[in-house]
Order: structure tokens, then C-alpha cells, then sequence
């Protein structure tokens, strides 16, 4: 899980974008994406590795009991995610579940891309990346920021949510100023979508010009 990209004679770049709840990840990746960026989903990938067949959900199974899965045999991730939230040890015993597959599907598939493209520019979008201490495996980090007032406000406006819940789950996150020192460009997602969209295309810009940089090693 902590293997290294390498540099040496190296065409591709790998960047991981993260940030924290409701900063407006997901708006900065299809931007990214937009300009030519390969996308891999961490979210994604952590539902394929528990799709019903897989050895991870069998894991789960046997560990948290099949009170977790649905009539279908599919993994009930929000009660899952509901159980474990307030168990840190739980928590910890589904990632040892879930994230070596998860890992292991990530490398396989930047393998991929660059084995057809090997002057790619991928990203990988990381909600954790920050706090599961990540940022040796990538080129460089980028962090989506909104403040706290803005994260709590995006979080109200999402159904099902009270102040209370939302309150709770920001408290539960690192902070997202914490993980903004870790970060290599920062774009701040708190005016609008076209100030957003001038700050991505400046930092594609930086990441087009550091993959040109590399590719000449």
C-alpha cells in the first residue's frame, strides 16, 4: 500500500486530489478531467472492491456479520458506515478489510493507463489521502479548500442532514487547514465555479509543465 511511484525515467504524473467534506472535490476532478486529466475514483474503487463476489465482502462478512448486507446479498455500506463511525477500532478493522484491495486496484489501474499513454496526467481522487498519510505514493498533492462556515452550510443544504450530524461529522475529519499544509497547490472553492475553474486550469498548467519536465529525464 505504500509503494512508491518512481520518478527516475518516469513520463506520467500522478496527482492526488483530496479535501475535506463538502469542499467541492468532486467539481475540481471533473475540471481536471475536462482539460485531460485520467480520473480514478477512490470512492468508486471502494465499491467495486465490496461488490458482491468479492473477497473483501466475504471478509466483512465473516467480521461485522451478515446483518450488514442487503436482501441481495450487496454490502449496506450507509449502515456500515453508520456502525463503524462511531467505533474507531471498527473503523480501523474494515480498513485493514478494504484497503489493500482498494490499493492494489489503484496501481493496477495507473499501470494501465500508462502502459497506452505514457505521458498521462492522472489524477486520483482521494478523500483521505491526508490523514492515511498518502502523499509519498503521489507526484503531487493537490487540496480542494473551503472553510469551515462553507463546508457546514454545503452540508446543511444536503438532505437528511441537521446541524447537529453535520457538526459531528466535520468534528470527526482532520481539519481541512491541517491538511492543507500537506499540499503542494491549494484551490479555494469558496467564490465562484468560474474563479474555481481559473485557479484549475492554473495549476494544470504547473502539472502540464512538470510532466514535460519529467519526460525529458
Amino acid at each position: 500500500m505504500r509503494k512508491r511511484l518512481q520518478w527516475s525515467g518516469s513520463r506520467h504524473l500522478v496527482v492526488g486530489v483530496t479535501g475535506g467534506i463538502a469542499t467541492g472535490k468532486s467539481t475540481v476532478s471533473a475540471m481536471f478531467s475536462e482539460l485531460g486529466a485520467i480520473l480514478i475514483d477512490f470512492d468508486v474503487l471502494a465499491r467495486e472492491v465490496v461488490a458482491p463476489g468479492e473477497p473483501a465482502l466475504e471478509r466483512i462478512q465473516e467480521v461485522f456479520g451478515s446483518e450488514f448486507l442487503q436482501p441481495d446479498g450487496a454490502l449496506d455500506r450507509k449502515r456500515l458506515s453508520t456502525h463503524v463511525f462511531q467505533d474507531p477500532r471498527r473503523r480501523e478493522l474494515l480498513e485493514t478489510i478494504t484497503h489493500p484491495p482498494i490499493f492494489e486496484r489503484f496501481f493496477s489501474e495507473v499501470e494501465a493507463i500508462t502502459a497506452r499513454r505514457p505521458d498521462a496526467i492522472v489524477q486520483a481522487a482521494v478523500p483521505l489521502l491526508v490523514e492515511l498519510r498518502l502523499q509519498p505514493i503521489f507526484h503531487r498533492v493537490v487540496l480542494v479548500y473551503a472553510g469551515y462556515p462553507q463546508q457546514l452550510e454545503r452540508l446543511l443544504q444536503r438532505e437528511g442532514i441537521d446541524r447537529r450530524h453535520a457538526e459531528k461529522i466535520l468534528a470527526a475529519q482532520l481539519p481541512i487547514d491541517e491538511k492543507r499544509r500537506e499540499a503542494d497547490f491549494v484551490i479555494d472553492n469558496t467564490q465562484s465555479l468560474a474563479e474555481t475553474r481559473e485557479q484549475v486550469s492554473a495549476v494544470w498548467r504547473q502539472l502540464c509543465g512538470l510532466q514535460k519536465s519529467m519526460a525529458k529525464w
